[in-house]
């Protein structure tokens, strides 16, 4: 058995006085990543916000959040790459809701298999991110879309 060290720091408790609400319309350009992350730390600002969290919803069904590296390029072509294979837009792929096109069935699946919700903690006023992370709107469909995404700070405020 091995042992693991770890340590944590003491806790700290606020009252939620601050509920701030805000809707966020991103217009995306087709199939790919959109980096949030400004837009998010932004809200927060303006809200006067100090410590809390944050929600993400976005209000679509072929289209995700997720929180990913935003250091290299490459691990967003990567993941667009395995949410391809994992959900093909092929017609052999046997779907049967076509509705809106061959992307339509598939872009369902990678917004199963992500998020639709995100929760990030907020300490003394910044996203508690980590160093190489960023919130990003995933678009799985093809041709572009209007997008909307709602910002949810619930906690103390300044």
């Amino acid at each position: 058995m091995t042992s693991t060290r770890s340590t944590r720091s003491t806790p700290s408790t606020v009252r939620a006085t601050s509920v701030s609400t805000a809707m966020l319309t991103v217009q995306t350009s087709g199939c790919g990543f959109i980096d949030l992350t400004a837009e998010a730390a932004q809200f927060i600002a303006d809200v006067h916000a100090r410590d809390g969290a944050l929600t993400l919803f976005i209000r679509h069904t072929s289209a995700s959040l997720t929180i990913q590296e935003n250091a290299d390029p490459s691990v967003l072509v990567d993941l667009t790459t395995v949410l391809a294979r994992l959900a093909p837009e092929d017609e052999d792929a046997g779907w049967t809701h076509d509705t809106e096109g061959p992307d339509d069935m598939p872009a369902h699946v990678k917004t199963m298999l992500t998020e639709t919700s995100l929760h990030v903690p907020v300490l003394d006023g910044a996203l508690a991110l980590g160093t190489w992370q960023a919130i990003y709107l995933i678009e799985h469909r093809a041709r572009p879309h209007r997008r909307e995404i709602v910002l949810q700070f619930i906690g103390a405020a300044r």
